[in-house]
C-alpha cells in the first residue's frame, strides 16, 4: 500500500455535543454531521453524561453548554480535564457575563461562543480549537479584559450592591447590614468608582452584566 493511500481519507474531527435541550442538540448534530471533516460521536443531555461519554468516546472536541442538569458545564469540564489536561472544550451558551466567561476560561475552555453565533463561525471555531488555537470572539475578550482590569469589590460592598439591586434605599441597606446611612453612602461611592459608573441604575446594570448580581 502506498503512503498516499495510508493517509487518505483524513481523519474527521470527533465532536461530543452537550446540551440539555433536545432541539438544540439535534440542530447542532445536523449542522456538524453535514461537514465532511467532522463526525458527531455522542450527544449528552446532562453534565454527568458529558463526562461518561467523553470517557467512552475520547472526542477531539466537546461542544458544551454551561447550564447543564446534574453537573454544570464548568464542573463537567473540570472532571474531564482532570483526566486529560489537553482535552479541548468549546463552550456554546446563551450567557455572556464577565463572570460566566471567566469561569469557563479558568476551567480550561479553549473556545467560547454564544448560541446566536453564525453557523460558519461555530464550525470555524471547532476547526480552530482542534488545530490548537484559542477561539473567543473579540467582543467577549473585551468584556473579560474589562472585568479583569477593574478593581474587585469587597465583601461588604458586594452586600451593599446586592441590596441595591433588590431596590433597597440607603436607609434600608443600613438597617439590613447594621451600618449607618453615612457608611452606606461611603460604600456606594467606592462601588461607583470601582465599576466606573455614576448612578445607582448604572451600577446595577453593570453589575448584572458582569454576573455580580442576579436581577
Amino acid at each position: 500500500m502506498s503512503d498516499a493511500a495510508e493517509t487518505t481519507p483524513t481523519a474527521r474531527i470527533k465532536v461530543l455535543i452537550a446540551d440539555d435541550h433536545v432541539t438544540v442538540r439535534e440542530g447542532l448534530a445536523a449542522i456538524i454531521g453535514r461537514q465532511p471533516d467532522m463526525l458527531v460521536v455522542a450527544e449528552a443531555a446532562t453534565g454527568r453524561d458529558v463526562v461518561d461519554f467523553w470517557r467512552q468516546q475520547r472526542p477531539d472536541i466537546v461542544l458544551l453548554d454551561l447550564r447543564m442538569p446534574v453537573l454544570d458545564g464548568v464542573a463537567a469540564m473540570g472532571e474531564i480535564r482532570q483526566q486529560d489536561p489537553s482535552a479541548r472544550v468549546v463552550v456554546l451558551t446563551t450567557f455572556d457575563t464577565d463572570h460566566e466567561i471567566s469561569r469557563a476560561i479558568k476551567a480550561g475552555a479553549r473556545g467560547y461562543l454564544l448560541k446566536d453565533a453564525q453557523r460558519e463561525d461555530l464550525l470555524d471555531c471547532i476547526r480552530k480549537v482542534h488545530a490548537g488555537e484559542i477561539c473567543i470572539p473579540s467582543l467577549l475578550v473585551a468584556k473579560l479584559a474589562a472585568a479583569v482590569s477593574s478593581e474587585e469589590l469587597s465583601g461588604r460592598e458586594m452586600h451593599v450592591l446586592t441590596l441595591l439591586a433588590q431596590g433597597k434605599g440607603n436607609k434600608e441597606i443600613g438597617l439590613s447590614l447594621h451600618i449607618s446611612e453615612t457608611t452606606v453612602k461611603s460604600h456606594l461611592r467606592s462601588i461607583f468608582n470601582k465599576l466606573n459608573v455614576l448612578s445607582r441604575t448604572e451600577a446595577i446594570a453593570v453589575a448584572s452584566r458582569r454576573g455580580l448580581v442576579q436581577l
